[in-house]
C-alpha cells in the first residue's frame, strides 16, 4: 500500500514550461557577450538540468548539446583566425602561411596575421550563441517531447508532430550513438569507423518512423470533424497572419529593429489573432485527451522565472547597462549586478519543480 501511495506522488512538470524558462535563458543570452554571464546562463541551465531531469533517455542530450556548443566556438574562432584582418587589432599574436587568391576574390583574405582582438571577438560570439544551443538542450533533456505533443492545441496538432519529430532527433541520436558503442564493449570491440556506427543509427531512425507511423495510423491519427470550408480558411488565414505578428513582434522586440510600442502592438495582435484561431480551430479535431498535464502553480513559477530573466537582461541592453556589451575585446569583462540577480532567478526551477522520483527508487519502493 505504500508503493502505491509512493508512486501517485510524483509528477513532471508540464513540458510547455520547461521550453518557455529555456527559451527565456536563451533570449536572456541573445543580449550580452560578456563572458561572465554568458557562463552564468550555462551554469544555470546545468545545474537545473541535473536537479530536474528524469532518467529517460532524452535526459541525457544535454552532454551533446554542450559538446555541440564546444565544436561552435572552435569553428568561430578557426573561421576568425584563417580570414580576420589586421584592422580588428594590433596584437599579434603569430602569423599564418598567406593563402594567394584569385582576382575575384578581392578584399577576402585567407592566412596571414592573427590578433588577440580577433580571436577573443570570435570567443565571445561562439560562446554566445553555443549558450543558447545547451538552452535548448536543456529543454529537450527536460521535456517530454511525447507529453509536449499531446499538450498542443488541436488546431497545431498536425504541424506539432513535425516540430516533435524534429526536436526528439537530438535526443535520441544520442541516446543510439550510446547503445551501439555498449553493444561494441559487450562484443570486445572498443573502437569503430563512422561507417559502423551510423549504419546502425541510421536504421533505427527508420524503424522508429515505421513505429511512429503504424502507431499513429492505429489511433485514428488525422480524423476530422466536419466543418465549413470559409471558416477553415478563415481559421488558417488568421493562425498564419497571427504567427506572423508574433516572429515580427518578438524579432522586433530582440534585435530592436522597431520602437517598441509598435513592436509591443504587433505582439499582442498576433497573441490575439493565434489565441482566437486556435480556439475556433480546435473544433476540427475529434479526439480526446487521456489525463491532460495540469498547469498549476509551479509550472506559472518556472515560466516567470525565465520570462524575469529575459526581461531583465531585454530592459537592461535598452537602458544601456554597463557589462552587456564590452568596450573591447582585450578589456577584462565586468560584472553588472542586476544582469546577475535577474539571470539568478532562472535557478528557481531546481527548488519550484516538482521532483521526479527515479526508476531505482520505485523499484526499491
Amino acid at each position: 500500500m505504500r508503493a502505491a501511495n509512493h508512486l501517485t506522488l510524483p509528477r513532471a512538470l508540464h513540458p510547455g514550461a520547461w521550453w518557455l524558462w529555456a527559451l527565456g535563458l536563451a533570449v536572456a543570452a541573445s543580449r550580452t557577450r560578456n563572458p561572465v554571464l554568458l557562463i552564468l546562463i550555462l551554469v544555470i541551465a546545468g545545474f537545473v538540468v541535473a536537479a530536474r531531469r528524469s532518467d529517460a533517455p532524452w535526459a541525457n542530450s544535454y552532454v551533446a548539446f554542450l559538446k555541440l556548443g564546444l565544436v561552435v566556438i572552435a569553428v568561430r574562432v578557426v573561421l576568425q583566425a584563417l580570414l580576420s584582418t589586421r584592422s580588428q587589432g594590433n596584437t599579434i599574436l603569430f602569423t599564418l602561411p598567406l593563402i594567394p587568391l584569385p582576382a575575384w576574390a578581392t578584399g577576402v583574405k585567407l592566412g596571414g596575421e592573427v590578433t588577440a582582438e580577433a580571436l577573443l571577438t570570435a570567443l565571445y560570439d561562439g560562446l554566445q550563441l553555443a549558450v543558447m544551443l545547451c538552452c535548448i538542450g536543456a529543454a529537450n533533456a527536460l521535456a517530454s517531447p511525447r507529453r509536449l505533443l499531446k499538450s498542443l492545441p488541436g488546431a497545431l496538432y498536425e504541424m506539432g508532430v513535425a516540430c516533435v519529430v524534429a526536436l526528439t532527433f537530438a535526443p535520441q541520436l544520442v541516446t543510439d550513438a550510446r547503445r551501439i558503442r555498449a553493444a561494441r564493449r559487450l562484443r570486445g570491440r572498443t573502437s569503430g569507423s563512422f561507417r559502423t556506427t551510423a549504419m546502425p543509427v541510421l536504421e533505427g531512425a527508420l524503424d522508429r518512423s515505421v513505429e511512429l507511423a503504424a502507431a499513429m495510423d492505429s489511433r485514428g491519427y488525422g480524423r476530422t470533424a466536419q466543418v465549413p470550408r470559409n471558416q477553415r480558411r478563415i481559421t488558417g488565414g488568421s493562425v498564419l497572419l497571427g504567427l506572423l505578428g508574433i516572429a515580427l513582434g518578438v524579432y522586433s522586440l530582440l534585435t530592436d529593429a522597431m520602437s517598441f510600442p509598435i513592436a509591443a502592438t504587433a505582439l499582442a495582435v498576433g497573441l490575439l489573432l493565434a489565441v482566437g484561431a486556435m480556439t475556433v480551430g480546435h473544433q476540427r479535431v475529434a479526439r480526446t485527451r487521456y489525463r491532460p498535464d495540469p498547469w498549476a502553480l509551479p509550472e506559472w513559477l518556472v515560466t516567470l522565472s525565465g520570462a524575469i530573466a529575459a526581461g531583465t537582461m531585454i530592459v537592461a541592453a535598452n537602458r544601456g547597462v554597463e557589462g552587456l556589451v564590452l568596450a573591447g575585446p582585450l578589456v577584462v569583462p565586468p560584472v553588472p549586478l542586476v544582469p546577475v540577480l535577474g539571470l539568478l532567478v532562472g535557478l528557481a526551477p531546481a527548488i519550484v519543480a516538482p521532483p521526479l522520483t527515479r526508476r531505482r527508487e520505485l523499484v526499491a519502493a
